[in-house]
């Protein structure tokens, strides 16, 4: 389904600008549960998945350090990334669609929390999807 894959895209691994500070994020293998909502027309059951990261500390002091993957369509409108969090909006627009996102996380250490709202226009009518995301450290990378 192209919108659950549009909100997936808008949740890992952009590459940010260089930050300023490094974020407050423990180095080591994490895990994320990500569970999305969607409200509209369609009835569709809430989704969640589980995924294993392994963050290290070169990553988190470089600038490719983040939580956004921009997708082919899709523009980053705005971001704003501190030892603390991530705010950001993008927009993307496929197959006749366009979507809205606005994403934050918290970095708190051995843990990682976040949302992301997304609002798409499509000839199917409009859609409201919402991921909250937690993240854990789990301990040493594999």
């Amino acid at each position: 389904m192209m919108l659950r894959n549009m909100a997936v895209a808008a949740l890992v691994a952009f590459p940010m600008v260089a930050l300023a500070e490094t974020p407050n994020v423990k180095p080591g293998e994490w895990e994320f549960v990500s569970t999305t909502s969607i409200s509209g027309e369609m009835d569709i059951p809430d989704q969640t998945e589980t995924e294993r990261q392994c963050i290290t500390q070169e990553e988190l002091e470089g600038s490719e350090f983040g939580f956004i993957e921009e997708e082919e369509g899709c523009e980053l409108l705005d971001e704003n990334m501190t030892a603390d969090g991530l705010t950001y909006s993008m927009v993307c627009r496929a197959e006749g669609g366009e979507a809205t996102i606005d994403g934050e996380m918290r970095f708190m250490g051995e843990l990682i929390e976040g949302s992301v709202d997304i609002l798409t226009q499509s000839p199917m009518g409009e859609l409201s999807m919402n991921t909250v995301i937690e993240g854990e450290h789990v301990g040493e990378c594999e």
